[in-house]
């Protein structure tokens, strides 16, 4: 299951086997609906609650694979975990997992908070072990770079959770293009709902106990790279999405999903240029809140990208959040929803020709033509029986089988070649919000905002060249006794 060199796990059970004349038969052998056992993944979770608990249950495919760990920090969140794999050994540090079943693991899905997903994802795949990693991919810039390079040093099998990616309408927008249905684009417009967790708040100063379910150790353990802050329910469980300690805001949940039909449509790759305004919060007459700690409760954020081999012109990608999406393009009828049925969430492709649109996952594509005509997709069969999450996870255990570089692994929808310059261009619009926050003082009882202007990005080396002190954000330090590599 690895390139690199046998297992101890696996030259032990061949020594055994060969010792005592029995052979493992391959599944093609003994026929259709007979899994051998040398057929069988064994799967960790890092983060087994929440999302990990649909991410390690489509992994184990019902029986297809074995599911040996799980680790957490928390086990009263992972509870639907823990009852549907009782036998699972359970530890509470992944890197003491790693180290005590290192020979009797081939694959980890990692979903933690944003801000571990890239030192859980590292060690995994410098010990060879085959990664899930959820979205985004990681939390700066500098991880999302340093995880696509291991991918290919280690040679291991990767897949970011943005199940949409596997959605059989992306190929069917992709092919719309070709088609030159819609023309050339050069404009894109996506937007979500999200925040749907307490965002823009000042940041907390009381200090409530732990929560029953958690001990010091394990709240210690949640902080991981982040600099340290004690426990409060702003943060823990789920809350934390709206901290920069920990999450990556509305973009960070969101735009791998939205952002990312659009990428792989337009073959986009990295960004030039990006510029954002944030929303304000006001709990005083003329004073408005200033929490740089914090995700900010709105953002619009515009990111510029030159022409690719799939869309032969420039493109400028228009984000909002917060609940403020755009208007009506003039080819789509004004009683029409945007995207979706409630408008919500959605991507806005206008062409020279037309206008193409889907909704969150690359759900429910259209397209509304100059001339006044419509292209849906057409119904589905209703025999048709669809696998979990257009079968993401279970496509990425079977690449893992085959291995790195086989043809299942190519044809992996968000292998971290593909989702590493995804992840980059959703973070190039969290660095330009953290830029526009900052601040000094005047020396006139105010302040300046250096940040808030149109940054210049050079993505082959990672650098904003027109305000350094925006680079802060490309890579974070982390927190003493942790480090990527």
């Amino acid at each position: 299951m690895q390139d690199k060199s046998t297992s101890r796990r696996s030259f032990i059970k061949s020594s055994a086997i060969a010792a005592s004349g029995f052979f493992i038969v391959p599944r093609h052998v003994l026929g259709k609906g007979f899994i051998a056992p040398s057929d069988k993944l064994n799967i960790a979770s890092i983060g087994a609650g929440g999302k990990g608990g649909s991410d390690i249950a489509n992994a184990y495919n019902n029986g297809v694979n074995n599911v040996v760990a799980l680790c957490d920090v928390d086990f009263a969140r992972a509870k639907g975990s823990v009852d549907k794999f009782p036998n699972a050994k359970r530890y509470q540090d992944f890197r003491v997992m790693l180290e005590e079943m290192k020979g009797d693991i081939d694959a980890v899905t990692i979903s933690t908070p944003d801000h571990q997903h890239a030192v859980a994802a590292m060690a995994c795949m410098q010990m060879g072990k085959h990664v899930y990693v959820q979205k985004p991919l990681t939390h700066d810039i500098y991880e999302a770079r340093k995880l696509t390079e291991a991918a290919r040093q280690y040679k291991v099998v990767t897949q970011m959770g943005n199940q949409g990616s596997s959605n059989p309408t992306q190929k069917v927008m992709m092919d719309w293009l070709d088609k030159g249905l819609i023309g050339k684009v050069s404009d894109v417009h996506i937007w979500t709902n999200r925040p749907v967790w307490p965002q823009g708040n000042p940041l907390p100063t009381e200090k409530p106990p732990l929560i029953e379910s958690m001990d010091a150790k394990g709240w210690d353990l949640f902080i991981g790279t982040a600099q340290y802050v004690d426990y409060h329910p702003l943060y823990h469980p789920f809350k934390w999405r709206g901290w920069w300690n920990f999450g990556t805001g509305a973009l960070g949940d969101m735009g791998c999903h939205l952002i990312d039909p659009a990428f792989r449509v337009l073959g986009l790759g990295y960004p030039t240029e990006v510029e954002c305004s944030v929303g304000q919060v006001f709990l005083k007459d003329w004073q408005a809140e200033y929490n740089p700690e914090g995700c900010p409760p709105s953002s619009s954020v515009q990111i510029k990208f030159p022409a690719t081999k799939r869309n032969n012109t420039p493109v400028t990608m228009y984000w909002t959040d917060g609940g403020i999406r755009p208007f009506h393009p003039e080819w789509i009828p004004a009683n029409e929803p945007l995207a979706e049925a409630d408008s919500s969430n959605g991507v806005i492709m206008i062409g020279t020709k037309g206008i193409m649109t889907c909704g969150t996952y690359g759900n429910t594509p259209k397209i509304y033509l100059k001339n006044g005509e419509k292209i849906e997709m057409p119904a589905p069969d209703p025999n048709f029986k669809p696998l979990p999450e257009h079968g993401h996870q279970i496509s990425w255990a079977e690449a893992c089988k085959t291995g790195f570089n086989s043809k299942e692994h190519k044809a992996l929808s968000s292998s971290f070649d593909y989702s590493g310059p995804l992840t980059e261009t959703v973070l190039m619009g969290n660095l330009a919000i953290r830029s526009y926050m900052l601040r000094k003082s005047n020396g006139k009882n105010g302040f300046n905002y250096d940040g808030r202007k149109k940054l210049l990005w050079d993505g082959t080396n990672m650098k904003i060249t027109n305000f350094d002190e925006a680079n802060q954000f490309v890579q974070r330090q982390y927190r003493p006794g942790w480090k990527l590599v």
